[in-house]
């Protein structure tokens, strides 16, 4: 996996028992078969393998053996954090905790009125935000700029057996329509949501070196955050022990119009979140483009 598709791996009778383990059962009883799961993919999964092995070894200069042993962890918490969605999703956010670090840089986003730019990364868990961000005391709603390619059957079971989300979807579209989508709502004082750690072999990127070494990142999110006037907020949802959750927060200080120091401030920010939470970095795929 040289580049990254936009697709997830996984089968629906996968997710299906997963989800039958956890309602009748419980989260911590679908983390014990996760543990075959992520052994599968530690044995099997070569070029994924390669991928995050290379992150750990090269760029966060781990030994070979605690590289290696980091790779099946790397699985194995990625697979906590989709269980921990499912299990949300589907009703059972009072068996989680949280805590919010820089909630007030939102509260005065939004007390702006002039809506906001969110953006995060593949790191930790940001799709549960919507979760623990309603219970602020605080009239929001998010868009999430996403693309539509992950596996439709996956998609609808997901969606069968989860709550109807709160979080509004504006599709990546060919015709551009989806940056007057984007525009109406921040217009109506909506928040925005990018990840900004993805790009498509194709289309406009930038680049900017990360952990010591140069990688591109899709163009999109900071061309449009740094044009657009309004406040951008850097937010992450890091996974912590004991079905724990950490919400960070952090303003984005940058020039208008200013594209490349956005995306600059964008990764020191990304750095500070992977120098305490290695593990959390889910780009299982050729990132920086060093693996033939």
């Amino acid at each position: 996996m040289s580049k990254w598709d936009g697709k997830s791996k996984g089968t629906v009778l996968g997710y299906r028992i997963f989800v039958f383990l956890i309602q009748k059962a419980g989260v911590k009883s679908a983390y014990v078969l996760l543990y075959f799961v992520a052994s599968y993919y530690f044995l099997f999964l070569k070029k994924s393998n390669k991928a995050i092995s290379y992150y750990f070894k090269e760029r966060l200069k781990y030994s070979w053996f605690k590289s290696k042993r980091m790779v099946f962890k790397s699985y194995y918490t990625f697979g906590q954090t989709i269980i921990d969605k499912i299990s949300i999703s589907a009703g059972m956010r009072n068996k989680f905790t949280y805590e919010f670090d820089g909630i007030e840089t939102l509260k005065n986003l939004l007390a702006e009125k002039k809506g906001g730019v969110l953006i995060s990364a593949h790191i930790g868990n940001f799709e549960i935000a919507e979760h623990f961000l309603g219970d602020i005391d605080i009239d929001f709603q998010i868009n999430l700029v996403t693309t539509d390619l992950e596996h439709s059957a996956i998609k609808n079971y997901l969606e069968s057996v989860a709550q109807k989300p709160t979080v509004k979807f504006i599709i990546i579209s060919d015709d551009l329509s989806h940056i007057f989508e984007i525009n109406a709502a921040l217009a109506n004082n909506e928040l925005i949501c990018f990840t900004g750690d993805r790009y498509f072999e194709g289309t406009k990127s930038l680049s900017e070196k990360i952990l010591g070494e140069e990688a591109h990142f899709p163009a999109g999110p900071f061309l449009i955050a740094s044009r657009l006037k309004v406040p951008v907020v850097f937010v992450y949802v890091m996974k912590e022990p004991n079905l724990h959750y950490h919400l960070y927060a952090r303003e984005a200080i940058g020039k208008h119009r200013d594209e490349k120091g956005l995306l600059k401030a964008y990764v020191e920010s990304v750095e500070s979140m992977l120098a305490k939470y290695p593990l959390q970095w889910f780009n299982y795929f050729d990132f920086w483009n060093q693996l033939k």
